[in-house]
């Protein structure tokens, strides 16, 4: 399989700098941070760096949702794996990940956090996929906006490969 770059590492440097000062304008400087493992890994660590440069300092948090596995299609059911982050009642969250495609994950995320008294969500995602919507769901925050292709890189996976490319591909088929 060959890949094709859809976004090069200097586009999405670009693009992340664009969104930390987006998200700096929006929300206060001692938000919470929180990524959803594993596909916004990098993202998120980019994200941080280009907001502490602008004088915001967020905490960071993880938390791991499933609804995929090792498939390319979502199951429709999302689970979070492990323990939920602590301390959100009251605080500013802003809720990164590398993709909204389904729209479950996301829309699951941010109920979560709304439930567990959290002043305010935002969401922020490095791609955004709205042909493949099955939940009502718009991102405060978008990177780019892709049809509906399968992309790789950058923290995004096909069955855990490609995560460490610093750039976003396409799968090309021949």
């Amino acid at each position: 399989m060959s890949l094709r770059v859809l976004y090069d590492s200097q586009a999405i440097a670009a693009r992340v700098e664009h969104l930390a000062q987006r998200v700096a304008a929006a929300a206060p400087n001692d938000l919470v941070v929180v990524g959803v493992l594993k596909g916004s890994f990098i993202f998120v660590a980019d994200l941080v760096r280009a907001l502490d440069r602008l004088g915001v300092t967020p905490e960071v948090e993880f938390m791991r949702l499933s609804s995929y596995g090792r498939s390319r299609e979502s199951g429709g059911t999302v689970r979070l794996l492990g323990e939920p982050p602590a301390a959100i009642s009251g605080r500013y969250v802003l809720l990164v990940d590398d993709i909204a495609d389904t729209g479950g994950s996301l829309d699951f995320a941010r109920r979560f956090f709304v439930e567990r008294g959290a002043a305010q969500v935002l969401t922020c995602v490095l791609l955004d996929k709205p042909s493949r919507r099955r939940v009502a769901f718009a991102p405060d925050f978008v990177g780019f906006t892709v049809g509906d292709e399968f992309v790789v890189g950058y923290g995004l996976d096909d069955a855990e490969r490609y995560r460490h490319l610093p750039y976003l591909g396409v799968a090309d088929s021949g």
